[in-house]
């Protein structure tokens, strides 16, 4: 079967996702049927000023005065947002920045990038989502390839700005004392001070944003979304209760895929969000939570981790009892991690699978999780998951691995630099592995180009981490492919250890050996105070392929 529709199967398919989403949107308050002049006024303005302004935009009409966002400089409310951006959207005009240009934006969570993400909106230029772990050759590659022609950035990245041109533009979203900045800089607040607040007209056409892949092994690829239909909002919350005007603790950046969407829900719904101080502290984000009596918690998988590692004697200083949602996404859940935050947390945990190019393919629910830990759930409506062979045949039988493929309105449209992903059947390769079993729950067995064949047999080294990590002895586990002259290649382990590990590698390789088959036994295990992560909390595999072992 190749899974392909006839065109008139395929109109219907969509119209019934429509119709889905438009009844998830009411049923979570995002559309309110008393109100449908409401409705079609929120989707002129996502059309006309994409989908951050005009999310913006539309929340002050809805919400008007209600707390939007809180950061270490106070709380701004829905409308204040909206006035602060139409002013800023009148100074960098002033800076010569027009409607197609492309803006990057080198900042953690703040107010700064939120009023930095509504004003290229309403201008109609393009917003670069910079990562704030760049190296200066990356920050140099992105802003060359996308043809940046304005910055805006916190202070303490103001070292990578010698890797571009003098003549770029550079405007400040947030200056810290302690970086010495001269005053004649220029700021997003100077650019804002004494222009009108009153409203802009609208661009020809929407600038639209690029999210940058995670680039763990080289520049990061830039994904662009130029255009969304407000409809697709249903994929993040058909699975997920997100509410409606409570408060959201943000710990997740908003240049990641993971908040950056969740803030956008988050608008949407009239939320209060509320932000970190701008870096992640695990134990800060539980006292964030407790004192805000926030309902949803936004994390990366490897915050999540950090948090559950404080332990119980941190855990009971802190009334989380509010809490409903603990939205995880960005790299895989191992079941151990959703059992321990089941134990810490009580059953709050949805963790949505995708990807910076596929964006939502499944989410998994604390009752999925219950049932079976480990499992990225089920696809919501809207999304389309399938499996398929190497031959590019669809798999249907339950527990047989293959190449997971995903189609969603979210799904990209081709890289920056004019490179793509495998396409079959209309769905996006995601670049992952997997199965499904009998309850058509679906699970991530490991990245497709991370696979191994070793002495003749297919091993992922995903099965073998989620092993290590279920251990108690263990804070968190890694392993790699590397070459070996017999057998092509084999696994080695790098294991975090916790306070009373013994630390002995044979009593490693011999847990493994008791509980999968031999030939996935890792011959090394080395231990480290720590893996190397991005700033999005993903693995560098690369650099674990690469590190000198041999002392």
């Amino acid at each position: 079967m190749s899974g392909i529709l006839s065109a008139p199967q395929e109109s219907l398919r969509k119209v019934g996702d429509l119709i889905k989403a438009v009844g998830v949107l009411r049923e979570r308050g995002i559309l309110n049927p008393a109100r449908p002049d409401h409705a079609v006024r929120g989707i002129r303005l996502v059309n006309d000023y994409g989908v951050f302004a005009g999310g913006i935009m539309r929340s002050a009409l809805e919400y008007g005065d209600s707390p939007a966002i809180k950061d270490e400089n106070g709380e701004l409310t829905y409308v204040e947002l909206d006035k602060l951006s139409n002013a800023l959207v009148r100074g960098l005009r002033e800076q010569g920045v027009k409607p197609g240009d492309v803006i990057a934006a080198l900042a953690r969570d703040h107010r700064g990038l939120v009023l930095s993400l509504a004003a290229a909106g309403k201008l109609g230029a393009r917003l670069v989502l910079m990562n704030t772990g760049f190296a200066k050759p990356q920050f140099a590659d992105v802003a060359k390839r996308e043809q940046v022609s304005a910055v805006l950035l916190d202070s303490e990245f103001m070292g990578l700005l010698d890797a571009i041109p003098h003549d770029i533009p550079r405007i400040l979203t947030w200056v810290d004392a302690k970086d010495n900045v001269d005053p004649a800089t220029l700021t997003i607040e100077g650019l804002i001070e004494g222009k009108s607040t009153e409203p802009v007209e609208k661009p020809a056409k929407p600038g639209g944003l690029i999210i940058l892949t995670s680039g763990t092994t080289g520049t990061p690829k830039g994904a662009p979304r130029d255009k969304v239909s407000v409809f697709v909002s249903a994929q993040f919350i058909d699975r997920v209760p997100f509410p409606k005007q409570k408060t959201v603790v943000m710990a997740a950046p908003i240049f990641h895929g993971t908040g950056l969407s969740q803030f956008g829900i988050a608008v949407a719904l009239g939320n209060r969000i509320v932000f970190q101080q701008r870096k992640f502290d695990p134990e800060a984000t539980l006292r964030n939570v407790a004192e805000n009596r926030a309902t949803v918690l936004v994390v990366v998988p490897t915050m999540l981790q950090r948090i559950v590692d404080l332990g119980p004697e941190v855990h009971r200083k802190y009334d989380t009892s509010a809490l409903r949602v603990i939205f995880a996404a960005g790299s895989s859940i191992s079941p151990d991690l959703s059992k321990r935050t089941d134990e810490v947390f009580g059953p709050v945990l949805y963790n949505l699978y995708g990807s910076t190019e596929c964006a939502v393919a499944t989410v998994a629910t604390p009752e999925d999780q219950r049932l079976s830990p480990g499992t990225v759930g089920k696809a919501p409506v809207g999304c389309r998951v399938r499996l398929y062979d190497d031959a590019g045949q669809q798999i249907h039988e339950p527990g047989k691995i293959g190449r997971i493929f995903v189609s969603s309105g979210l799904s990209f449209n081709g890289y920056t630099d004019g490179r793509h992903k495998e396409i079959i059947d209309g769905l996006l390769s995601s670049g992952d592995v997997g199965h499904f079993d009998e309850n058509g729950l679906w699970y991530v067995d490991g990245r497709d180009d991370d696979m191994i064949v070793s002495g003749g047999e297919n091993v992922y080294p995903l099965e073998v981490e989620n092993l290590l990590a279920d251990r108690a002895d263990v804070f968190d586990a890694a392993v790699v492919g590397v070459e070996d002259r017999d057998f092509g290649k084999r696994l080695r382990a790098f294991v975090v250890p916790g306070p009373d590990a013994t630390k002995d590698p044979e009593e490693i390789k011999s847990y493994v050996k008791a509980n999968l088959a031999r030939y996935k036994v890792p011959r090394e295990v080395i231990f480290l105070d720590e893996l190397p992560r991005n700033a999005t909390g993903k693995l560098l595999r690369n650099k674990l392929v690469e590190m000198d072992v041999s002392e």
